[in-house]
């Protein structure tokens, strides 16, 4: 049998365990997470190279009703790869029992993809396990999966399955991506979503979707094993901004301490991080913001 490569991409409603998915796969940080929904906005490609596959993830935003220009953007993001990959995961979150309105509008949009759809129901290890079959049995009768899978993304209990079943079902093809390669995202991308991952993690409420980061320097200093990063934070309002800043600026060397952290273990050199907070009141419905921090 040849070597056998593709493209997959993990679908579901906002905060249904996508990126701890990803990330679990890849062994490597690369999608942020957060407890709260729709934290990922671009679409970040993880690879995962063997000795008989190399798997090319896609993960998108959640789908859901979009109330914003950067929501529509989110959500056409997630619906045009559908067709366009080998292979759809559709998460689920087991905690919720029965499928509900959002997991069944997904469906109906799924009904009419090409694409093979392998339904994955995740955060099995919250839930008792009489609960399963029927849960399992309630999405069988709404479609025709091409494989039903229970896992928990956080503990581990089920993901080889999941590789196992993408690795089984992809086309025969090229490696695409050389073998150390990880991720297609700039380093810069990764920064700025690690930041921003600090700020929906410390900040509380209405505040995180309101933030946009974006990575202004990025230099290494020459015979030096350290790298200088600024970054702006944009936010709506200025009490949003003396929010992020905090009493004596400790928000904001929190955020900052916390982000420095993970990008010195992922970019594996000393970082030297300054972080500016900026109000641009509306920026989601800016075009030209948001072209600015990435959302073409």
């Amino acid at each position: 049998m040849g070597y056998k490569s593709g493209f997959v991409t993990i679908i579901g409603r906002p905060n249904v365990g996508k990126s701890t998915l990803l990330n679990r796969l890849t062994g490597e940080k690369i999608a942020i997470t957060s407890d709260k929904p729709q934290t990922t906005r671009n679409t970040i490609k993880a690879i995962v190279t063997g000795e008989q596959s190399q798997v090319v993830f896609i993960d998108t935003p959640g789908i859901h009703k979009p109330r914003t220009k950067l929501g529509e953007y989110m959500v056409n993001v997630a619906q045009g790869t559908l067709n366009e990959v080998d292979l759809v995961l559709f998460m689920v979150d087991a905690t919720e029992g029965m499928p509900g309105a959002g997991d069944r509008y997904i469906i109906e949009q799924l009904k009419n993809v090409r694409t093979p759809v392998i339904l994955i129901i995740n955060k099995i290890d919250l839930v008792k396990k009489e609960l399963l079959l029927p849960l399992i049995s309630s999405y069988k009768d709404l479609m025709d999966f091409a494989a039903i899978i229970p896992i928990s993304a956080l503990d581990g209990s089920g993901t080889e399955d999941v590789m196992k079943e993408i690795t089984d079902k992809l086309p025969e093809g090229p490696k695409y991506f050389p073998e150390d390669m990880i991720t297609d995202q700039p380093e810069k991308n990764i920064v700025a979503e690690l930041i921003r991952e600090k700020i929906l993690m410390l900040v509380k409420d209405e505040i995180p979707h309101g933030v946009g980061v974006e990575v202004v320097t990025f230099k290494e200093r020459e015979n030096k094993n350290i790298i200088d990063i600024q970054a702006n934070i944009y936010c709506e309002k200025k009490s949003h901004k003396s929010i992020l800043i905090g009493k004596e600026g400790r928000m904001l060397k929190e955020i900052g301490t916390l982000a420095r952290q993970d990008i010195e273990r992922l970019l594996g050199s000393k970082v030297f991080l300054e972080l500016w907070v900026k109000v641009k009141p509306d920026w989601r419905n800016d075009v030209s913001v948001l072209r600015m921090l990435g959302y073409q």
